[in-house]
């Protein structure tokens, strides 16, 4: 369940560190595998992103050496660099995540379903209006309120998680 979450995370770290994205969909169930057998040593679920992208970062590493005849990899230095440089970007997306979760529970229950609702894969505005007996701009404007109350929301969480 952590692991589908995190997926998309991971997917853009490792395309961050990899020449295509067939070499992504190469290393992902590699970190999968890893993630799967040593899950008992993760001390802290909320931290289960920045753990896989250290996974997923060392798999790279053993990917690299697989590959390395492939004259088109970059080097260890730069891969390193830029390997450092995204786990604070990740980070933040996992508190911002984590935030906008804590944010939607605060909803009431019509309005956190209505939400998820639209965001939903295959969701239509239309479909969801008319079964709402609202007009489409009714629910435009009602989830555009929402989604101000909600980033109104997240910024004060990661406002408040940043104070000492």
């Amino acid at each position: 369940m952590l692991l589908a979450r995190h997926e998309p995370v991971v997917r853009a770290y490792l395309r961050a560190l990899l020449p295509s994205a067939a070499d992504v969909d190469a290393v992902m169930p590699e970190v999968a595998l890893v993630a799967w057998r040593k899950f008992a040593e993760l001390e802290d679920p909320e931290a289960f992103g920045r753990w896989a992208c250290v996974i997923a970062r060392y798999e790279v590493l053993s990917y690299r050496r697989d590959k390395a005849r492939d004259r088109f990899l970059l080097d260890e230095e730069l891969l390193a660099r830029i390997a450092d440089e995204g786990v604070p970007e990740i980070s933040r997306r996992d508190r911002q995540m984590a935030a906008l979760e804590r944010c939607l529970e605060k909803l009431p229950a019509s309005r956190r379903q209505l939400v998820l609702g639209c965001y939903a894969p295959g969701a239509s505005i239309r479909e969801i209006a008319a079964r709402s007996g609202q007009s489409e701009d009714g629910l435009y404007q009602l989830l555009r309120r929402i989604r101000l109350k909600l980033q109104e929301c997240v910024e004060t969480t990661l406002s408040q998680e940043a104070l000492p």
